[in-house]
């Protein structure tokens, strides 16, 4: 066969290795997406062999280039590459590919196959989460660049396709790249014209490369059929040329490539080609159409001398990080630790106050001294309190900001955050008001599943906002997010709770945190009175504990203050009750049997939760002869007071349904 340009016979080889690599996985699975890994790897190839920074031996490595397949679908591909290359992925995981327990899943998962560096597979989210790491990389080379030893000097490469530039995430997320001038930024768009419902044209027609330079990108546009690596290759060096903008190159490609019956069609992209057709392809390429998972000795052999490669640049960049390390001891011990005790947290009281403000008064007080937490908001600044005092924005003549500007992109904001989390340095922070965590759900789950230390800050958190209206009061959002695996949720119910909130959330170190927050201001808990609120840490606590209580009452954030309301009023007509802060239930979870029955006791039926949302959840916590007091319906424009008593969030309306929870349970 005739080379293409820019392409041996050795490279010819290696490619069609991981083409029918690729091929073989998606069959004998009987499942997957086999099209995009035969257009893609003449270009993939490249980019692994000549351009992309890494060493298979060591894939945490500070100094490496991310590389991320936004379009996860293609995961194959990926896959192939990672073992050809010598990662830590066998022969016979490809043979595995999509089983139970392998590293080859579906979708590209992070933290579960070594190489693979964000979660993707959700379109949009992989070439979003890509914008977060390079505002990360752009944040780190610039606070802790030294002379000639700037670490941090890598760039961020994305294969993302027709269906990531369609989802609107990714429109959010680009929009703000060209803002921020994220030139590490380096997206290779697979052109290819074709979708599971058939050719792109059936919806998609605008001309992208316009659309990316509106974006302010630098776009390039490679034509021909995916082959011609001398025209990519000069794309490639073009976009690493570029210091102002990030980069797209949109690369014309055939779905299938070399498929007889199926090249350029919908049958190439979401099933396998079936046997028949893929021993044909096979014998158009010259390989034996009756083996499978066949590598050539000299094509592993070729493409394994990134070991070697690997390992010579990383001991340049450790020989580097060696003197940095000599004359910036402070800043290397940083890098190793970046994740510090949290002290000096503000204390409140007597006066109440909303616990968004005293989010923001415990923001103003701890970070100054967090320089790797970067914080944010969606065009809600003054209402989320999430800018610090003397903070400077992130902007593109400012890379050492602290504070995003993300716009109103909810969804691109979480899913940028997650790419900043994914450099496992950085801490993001982001803020919005609740209702809109519905923008960002896919984004939210993505940052639980891969296990991403991100923290969405949501404000006005229930009908406590009150005239907005139903549109902007969430109901049904805590249950919707605690059904979420893997997110901590964290609703405090004071000022002092919110400020040790922030410390848990930034020492957390096991997955995503949200923090719900109120608009409105509420009592500030007497802690002379009532135990310290260092004791949310545990998720839930009792604030009141009489000897053989007749009766629990459960509150959580705001409604705790009428939960305590509706306890006097019972303890007036001599009725003990135990009144529980329920602030977590994931903490509360994680506590032993015995602490738990210590603050929900089997034995006491009658019971009383309170929240002002769904009761979805709660049967757990209060049984069937507890009662419920919250929201069935949405919301009602009007001020934050008259919603709670016509809802009937009342101390009044505790102590009836204490009561009839100690008779029921008679």
């Amino acid at each position: 066969m005739k080379p293409n340009p820019g392409l041996n016979e050795l490279d010819e080889l290696c490619i069609q290795t991981i083409r029918f690599l690729s091929l073989d996985g998606v069959q004998k699975a009987k499942s997957g997406h086999p099209g995009m890994p035969m257009g893609m790897a003449p270009a993939a190839y490249t980019l692994w062999m000549k351009y992309l920074k890494y060493n298979p031996a060591n894939p945490k490595w500070l100094g490496r280039d991310r590389f991320v397949l936004s379009a996860g679908h293609g995961s194959m591909l990926l896959y192939s590459l990672l073992y050809l290359t010598g990662y830590d992925m066998t022969l016979e995981d490809l043979k595995n590919f999509r089983q139970w327990g392998s590293k080859t899943p579906g979708h590209p998962e992070f933290g579960h196959t070594a190489g693979v560096e964000a979660t993707t597979g959700p379109l949009g989210q992989g070439i979003s989460n890509a914008v977060g790491m390079a505002i990360a990389q752009k944040y780190l080379a610039a606070y802790f660049h030294k002379e000639e030893l700037n670490i941090f000097d890598y760039n961020i490469f994305v294969i993302a396709g027709d269906g990531d530039l369609q989802e609107g995430v990714s429109s959010e997320a680009c929009s703000l790249a060209g803002h921020l001038g994220l030139n590490k930024l380096i997206t290779i768009y697979d052109d290819n014209h074709i979708s599971i419902d058939g050719n792109t044209s059936l919806s998609f027609s605008e001309d992208r490369a316009k659309r990316f330079e509106a974006y302010n990108w630098y776009v390039q546009i490679v034509g021909g059929d995916g082959n011609d690596m001398i025209s990519f290759e000069k794309a490639l060096k073009n976009a690493l040329a570029e210091k102002n903008r990030p980069c797209i190159i949109n690369l014309r490609t055939h779905i299938g490539y070399g498929s007889p019956n199926f090249q350029d069609t919908h049958k190439a992209h979401g099933a396998p080609l079936g046997e028949d057709e893929v021993k044909l392809i096979k014998k158009n390429f010259g390989w034996d159409p009756e083996k499978t998972f066949v590598v050539p000795d000299e094509a592993l052999k070729h493409m394994q001398k990134m070991k070697a490669k690997g390992a010579e640049i990383e001991k340049q960049w450790n020989e580097k990080y060696q003197k940095y390390s000599k004359q910036f001891p402070e800043l290397a011990k940083l890098i190793n630790n970046p994740y510090p005790e949290i002290t000096g947290l503000p204390t409140f009281g007597p006066d109440p106050m909303a616990t968004r403000q005293a989010s923001g008064k415990t923001l103003d007080a701890i970070m100054p001294n967090l320089p790797l937490v970067l914080g944010g908001s969606a065009d809600l600044t003054p209402s989320n309190n999430t800018r610090y005092k003397d903070v400077t924005d992130f902007q593109k003549d400012n890379p050492t900001g602290r504070y995003i500007r993300y716009g109103v992109r909810e969804h691109g904001m979480a899913a940028i955050m997650n790419g900043i989390a994914a450099s496992e340095i950085l801490r993001p922070y982001g803020g919005t008001f609740f209702c809109f965590a519905d923008y960002m759900r896919p984004a939210i789950r993505m940052a639980a599943m891969s296990g991403y230390r991100t923290i969405f800050v949501f404000t006005h958190d229930s009908i406590g906002l009150g005239e907005d209206g139903p549109t902007h009061q969430p109901i049904e959002h805590t249950a919707s997010l605690r059904v979420i695996p893997n997110l901590l949720i964290i609703r405090p119910a004071d000022a002092n709770e919110t400020a040790y909130a922030w410390k848990m959330t930034l020492e957390y170190k096991a997955g995503p945190v949200a923090l719900l927050l109120t608009r409105q201001s509420i009592p500030v808990l007497d802690r002379t009175k009532y135990p310290p609120a260092s004791s949310i840490a545990k998720g839930a606590y009792v604030l009141v504990k009489p000897d053989k209580p007749d009766v629990i009452i459960i509150g959580s954030g705001s409604e705790l203050e009428i939960a305590l309301k509706g306890a006097e009023k019972l303890a007036a007509e001599n009725i003990k009750v135990q009144v529980v802060n329920m602030a977590s239930w994931e903490l509360f979870e994680k506590q032993d049997k015995a602490y738990r029955d210590s603050v929900l006791p089997p034995s006491i039926k009658a019971r009383v939760a309170i929240e002002a949302g769904v009761q979805m959840g709660w049967e757990k916590y209060i049984g069937d002869k507890g009662i419920f007091l919250g929201i069935s319906g949405f919301g009602v424009s009007a001020p934050y007071k008259v919603c709670y008593e016509k809802f009937g969030l009342t101390a009044d309306a505790v102590f009836a349904a204490a009561k009839k929870s100690i008779a029921t349970a008679k």
